[in-house]
């Protein structure tokens, strides 16, 4: 199934219509989808290389949009909406302990923590229920996002055809760490903080 996934994602690479579902996917996942927009962006640099730095740029740009969003979840819905997703991801404790870390080192948090695994939802929600200031979180998410897509967009461009190569020869095994790299995020964050 995930070779599935993957094959298509190349093949979706070359359709016109590949930016917006880049761009949705990334949308999503800072604020409610639970997986990383690199299922995309990784295949879709493989197979256009050329785009890669726009691809970066496009996934910056829809993680901060739907980090606001994820950010407002956590303002105004907590209680109903964020409380729910937090319940769903089994992670209602270390919301509560990662919200008071916010009152000495919310700066850093964020930025560490878009650099990671853990998924970046969960620091926008938290975010916004800590009241978090909205305009420094755009900035720090523009750094920590941009700094993540870029990263990936820079050792694609450089690196792609080995890349690619090993992927195709050991796809299972990339799967394997790729799901094992998404669950420790959660469970980093869960235990963590």
């Amino acid at each position: 199934m995930l070779r599935r996934l993957y094959d298509w994602t190349l093949s979706l690479a070359g359709r016109p219509s590949a930016p917006y579902a880049l761009a949705a996917v990334s949308f999503a996942e800072s604020s409610f989808f639970p997986v990383p927009p690199d299922v995309m962006l990784v295949p879709m640099m493989l197979a256009r290389p050329d785009k890669a730095w726009s691809y970066a740029l496009i996934c910056t740009i829809s993680s901060v949009i739907g980090g606001v969003l994820g950010y407002m979840i956590g303002l105004l819905l907590y209680d109903s909406v964020g409380t729910w997703l937090f319940q769903l991801y089994g992670l209602t404790q270390g919301a509560e302990a990662f919200r008071h870390s916010y009152a000495q080192y919310g700066h850093w948090i964020i930025l560490l923590k878009g650099l990671t695994p853990i998924p970046y939802k969960l620091v926008t929600i938290t975010s916004g229920f800590a009241g978090y200031n909205l305009g420094w979180f755009i900035v720090l998410s523009i750094i920590t996002r941009g700094a993540r897509f870029f990263m990936v967009g820079f050792l694609m461009s450089k690196f792609g055809s080995t890349i690619k190569r090993v992927i195709d020869n050991h796809f299972n095994l990339v799967a394997a760490v790729s799901v094992a790299v998404i669950v420790g995020g959660f469970v980093a964050f869960r235990y963590l903080f």
